[in-house]
């Protein structure tokens, strides 16, 4: 299945679009459009072009800083949303503290993002970008689907439960893939290979999103024992984790082929809230 042109164009100028915005105003869709518009683009690069050119290596690497800056600002972006959406009548001070923990953290990694994308960087990037684009070669590229399915199975799977650790791996991968195949023509195979690899991304990275809450929340208010919001943190992440491995169990042998029988869940251990004290 060939690459299709238009979508390659649409990035490289979608991508300075995002890039002009977020060095004039780093809101949270700012952010976040520049961190996928840059995936998008290291996976057409990297994984799509037969092969990367010197000015095409800097290119991504310059936006490699960025977008690694704009992800500490990202990850705040996503704990503050998850931690607003958590009604619990309990603690209600402590959840205060912690929203204004993170927006302080949020002002802090948003300064250091505003100083990565200074004028002169921006310029750098723009006119690697617009080569880049008119020196790239659809008709040579690799093909999508093919390509994404290879992305996931890039992963090592055992007959063992299935561990944080490979969430995390197939989180990432799962994107990948998910991009790569957004590069294919229109079809009812890649209509539905998206759909399948987006509803495991959803599932994951909202997993993800949670754990790294609770992983914020244990460092600023302490453990389960000192805290019944940061051990309704832990139950909400133990249940994303569950619905995770569920969804990922369910539609990966849709996606890749293989004869490995899928491996059984591994729970957290939970935490009651009356583990904690209350406030």
């Amino acid at each position: 299945m060939p690459i299709a042109p238009k979508r390659t164009r649409v990035v490289f100028q979608k991508l300075e679009q995002d890039l002009v915005k977020l060095s004039s105003k780093p809101r949270a869709e700012n952010v976040h459009r520049l961190r996928t518009g840059t995936r998008r683009l290291q996976i057409l690069l990297g994984e799509l072009s037969p092969r990367l050119d010197r000015s095409q290596k800097k290119l991504l690497k310059l936006l490699g800083k960025i977008r690694r800056r704009a992800g500490k600002v990202r990850d705040l972006d996503v704990q503050l949303t998850a931690l607003r959406s958590l009604k619990m009548p309990r603690e209600p001070r402590r959840k205060t503290q912690l929203v204004n923990h993170l927006i302080e953290l949020r002002g802090g990694q948003e300064e250091k993002l505003r100083k990565t994308v200074d004028k002169e960087t921006v310029r750098e990037i723009r006119k690697r970008l617009k080569r880049a684009g008119k020196n790239f070669k659809p008709e040579a590229s690799r093909d999508p689907l093919v390509t994404a399915r290879a992305i996931l199975q890039r992963i090592h799977r055992d007959t063992g439960p299935v561990t944080e650790a490979q969430l995390h791996q197939y989180r990432i991968l799962s994107k990948r893939a998910r991009y790569a195949a957004e590069f294919a023509d229109q079809s009812p195979e890649a209509e539905q290979f998206i759909a399948q690899v987006k509803r495991i991304q959803d599932a994951l990275g909202d997993w993800h999103d949670w754990l790294t809450l609770t992983a914020s929340a244990s460092k600023n208010l302490g453990d389960v024992r000192e805290s019944s919001l940061v051990a309704e943190l832990h139950n909400v992440t133990g249940a994303k984790f569950r619905h995770a491995v569920s969804v990922l169990s369910h539609l990966r042998p849709k996606l890749v082929s293989e004869q490995a029988v899928e491996a059984p869940i591994q729970t957290p251990a939970k935490v009651g809230r009356e583990a904690a004290p209350a406030a």
